[in-house]
C-alpha cells in the first residue's frame, strides 16, 4: 500500500513542509533489469501511455518528479489503472518525489537512467538539457522545441549527448501507424512508385494533414486537459505541435534513413495559423475549470477563448515541395475521432491515406496509377504485393475501379494510437543497448524541429 513520507527535521519535528513523498517499497528483484525510469512533470497523457506496456529489462520502480497537483494527479491514476486493468496489466510501483524543487531532487538523486518527459513544452528544452548534463537518457515526447530559442538550446543538447554517450529522441508515433508504415514501403519500390514528383507549391509532391480534437477519450475515459494546454506559450501553437509529426513523416517516407542537413536541404516558403475558439462551457467540460485562468485573459473576448492551435507549413526538401497542415476542432462527430490525410505522388503510382465519414474514421490507404496504362501497372502491383506481404503477411489489395486500389490490412496491425507509444519506447530500448541512434535520426530531429520553429515565425510575422 503506498504511504507518504513528510520529510521534517528542526527542533523538535518543526519546519516549514515544501515536499511528499509517496513512495512503494522498492523492488530488490534482481530479474529487474539496468533500465530504470524516470518520470518528470507528467503534464500529458502521453507520459503515462509510455508504461501502458512493460518492457524486459525495465525496471518497475519508476521514479516520478514532479509539482504537486492535478496533472501528477491523472498520471498517477492512469498508470494504477494499467496496474489494476483485468487484461494483461502491469506492474508498475511509482516512487513519487512530489513538491517544491523536484528538478533538483531528480538531477541530485539521479535514481534512473532514461527521463521520459511529456507535459509543459515551454518547459521542455530546459529540462532535456539539465537532464542530459547529468548524465541520463531522454525520452521525450513531441515537441521538443516550440520557439526559435528553444531550437538553439536543442542543438546544444544533441551536442550534450553525444559528448557523454547519451541518447536523446523524440516519440514519433506515427510511424507506426500500419497505413503509413505501408505508404511508405510501396514508395520504396520504384518499379511501381517511380520517382518521388518534386510538385509545386500549390501542388506538392507530398501532403499530411491531420485533424485533431481537445475533448475526446483516451484509455477508455473522458480526457481531462490541463488549463496551460491551451496556453500557446505553454503548449505550444498547433504549427509547432502535431506539426512535428507531419515534418517527421516527410523526411521519413520520401528520404527512409537518409541524412537531411536543415541547412542545405530545406527551404521553408510559407506558413499561416489561426485559432480555435472555446466557449467558456466546453473549457469547463475539457478542463474540469469554472473560469479560464489569468494567463489565457489576453485570448479571450466576450467570454470565448481563442487558442492558435491551427496552422500549415509549405516547404521544400531536397526540392520535393511538401505541405503540412494541422487543425483543431472541439470534439469530433459521433464515431468519428482524429483524422490524418496524406499523399505521396510519384512518377507512377500515387499512394493516398484517407480517414473520413466513408472509411468509418479508419485510416485507409489506397493506390491509383498516375501512368496512361493501368492493365501494365496492375501487373506490376501484384508483383510488389509479393515484397509487401513478405514483411506483413495477410495484406491484400481491393479492385475499386479501372486505376485504383484499396489496400486491405488484417485488423491485428490496426493496433492503435495508444498502443504505438509501447513500440517507440521499445525501438528506443534496442537504441539504449546498442549504445547509438541510427546516423540519420540526429540530423533529422534537428531538422525537423528548424521546418517547425522557423515556421512559427514566418507565420507570426504575416
Amino acid at each position: 500500500m503506498k504511504h507518504c513520507f513528510l520529510a521534517a527535521v528542526a527542533g523538535l519535528f518543526l519546519l516549514d513542509i515544501s515536499c511528499t513523498m509517496k513512495k512503494e517499497k522498492e523492488s530488490s528483484d534482481p530479474g529487474q533489469g539496468e533500465v530504470k525510469l524516470i518520470t518528470l512533470d507528467p503534464g500529458h497523457f502521453h507520459a503515462a501511455l509510455v508504461q501502458k506496456s512493460s518492457y524486459p529489462g525495465v525496471s518497475k520502480d519508476v521514479y516520478v518528479y514532479a509539482p504537486q497537483g492535478a496533472d501528477l494527479d491523472e498520471h498517477l491514476k492512469r498508470i494504477e489503472g494499467y496496474n489494476t486493468r483485468a487484461d494483461n496489466p502491469t506492474e508498475w510501483n511509482e516512487i513519487v518525489y512530489a513538491g517544491a524543487g523536484f528538478v533538483e531532487k531528480m538531477l541530485g538523486e539521479k535514481k534512473g537512467n532514461v527521463m521520459v518527459t511529456a507535459g509543459n513544452n515551454g518547459k521542455k528544452a530546459a529540462y532535456i538539457q539539465q537532464t542530459l548534463a547529468a548524465g541520463i537518457n531522454v525520452l521525450a515526447d513531441k515537441p521538443m522545441a516550440i520557439r526559435t530559442a528553444d531550437f538553439e538550446k536543442l542543438k546544444e543538447c544533441f551536442d550534450i549527448a553525444e559528448q557523454k554517450g547519451l541518447l536523446l529522441y523524440d516519440i514519433m508515433t506515427e510511424r507506426f501507424e500500419i497505413t503509413t508504415l505501408l505508404q511508405r514501403e510501396f514508395s520504396m519500390l520504384p518499379q511501381l512508385y517511380g520517382e518521388q514528383q518534386k510538385g509545386t507549391p500549390e501542388n506538392p509532391g507530398i501532403v499530411k494533414e491531420s485533424v485533431h480534437h481537445f475533448f475526446k477519450t483516451v484509455s477508455g475515459q473522458p480526457l481531462i486537459r490541463p488549463a496551460w494546454f491551451f496556453d500557446v506559450d505553454q503548449q505550444g501553437e498547433g504549427i509547432v505541435d502535431v506539426t512535428t509529426h507531419l515534418v517527421d513523416l516527410v523526411q521519413w517516407e520520401c528520404f527512409p534513413e537518409q541524412v537531411i542537413n536543415y541547412l542545405a536541404d530545406i527551404e521553408l516558403l510559407d506558413a499561416n495559423r489561426w485559432t480555435t475558439a472555446l466557449s467558456a462551457g466546453q473549457f469547463k467540460e475539457v478542463t474540469g475549470l469554472d473560469a479560464y485562468p489569468d494567463y489565457l485573459q489576453q485570448n479571450v473576448s466576450n467570454d470565448t477563448l481563442y487558442v492558435y492551435a491551427n496552422g500549415d507549413i509549405y516547404y521544400t526538401v531536397r526540392g520535393v515541395n511538401a505541405k503540412v497542415s494541422v487543425v483543431w476542432n472541439y470534439t469530433y462527430p459521433e464515431g468519428g475521432g482524429d483524422t490524418h490525410y496524406s499523399i505521396m505522388k510519384g512518377s507512377k503510382a500515387h499512394l493516398v491515406i484517407e480517414q473520413g465519414k466513408e472509411q468509418n474514421y479508419k485510416p485507409v490507404l489506397f493506390i491509383k496509377a498516375a501512368g496512361s496504362d493501368p492493365e501494365a501497372f496492375e501487373n506490376e502491383l501484384q508483383n510488389s504485393l509479393k515484397t509487401i506481404t513478405a514483411k506483413y503477411p495477410g495484406v491484400d489489395l481491393k479492385k475499386l475501379a479501372r486505376d485504383k486500389w484499396e489496400v486491405v490490412v488484417p485488423a491485428e496491425y490496426h493496433n492503435g494510437h495508444e498502443a504505438h507509444f509501447g513500440q517507440v519506447t521499445e525501438n528506443f530500448l534496442k537504441y539504449l543497448k546498442a549504445g547509438s541512434l541510427p546516423a540519420w535520426e540526429v540530423p533529422n530531429m534537428i531538422a525537423k524541429y528548424y521546418v517547425t520553429t522557423r515556421a512559427l515565425e514566418l507565420a507570426r510575422s504575416k
